[in-house]
């Protein structure tokens, strides 16, 4: 089956593309509290990099780093919340699904962390 959108104009698909990706971050926001958190951690960090950078790759870096974390934690939230679709039953594959998927956020904050500590203490 093909999906519903890729029958729509080419030059309506970049709208219809924002509104669904806009969607997508409301509903992360609405229902995955570990988004939120790090939303507010962001809040706070990003404008402080302006600060905090002395030039704009040490800016760019801060970031950077911070918004890959919002971005591994939406994949992970889309991860966790397929794996329950298609089943809530306890499973080996789907238990390490979502173990391997918390790694990569827990990698991602790791990341952010070295990255603005070399960046601060440098």
């Amino acid at each position: 089956m093909e999906s519903r959108f890729k029958r729509k104009p080419l030059l309506a698909r970049p709208f219809i593309a924002t509104r669904v990706a806009l969607l997508g971050l409301a509903a992360a926001l609405r229902h995955e509290v570990p988004f939120r958190m790090e939303v507010a951690a962001a809040v706070v960090l990003i404008p402080l990099a302006f600060f905090l950078g002395t030039n704009g790759i040490e800016r760019a870096l801060l970031i950077g780093s911070v918004l890959l974390v919002l971005v591994v934690e939406l994949v992970n939230s889309a991860i966790e919340t397929t794996v329950d679709r298609i089943s809530l039953e306890e499973h080996v594959l789907a238990g390490r699904a979502k173990d391997v998927s918390s790694a990569a956020v827990l990698m991602a904050i790791a990341s952010a962390a070295a990255v603005w500590g070399l960046v601060l203490l440098t």
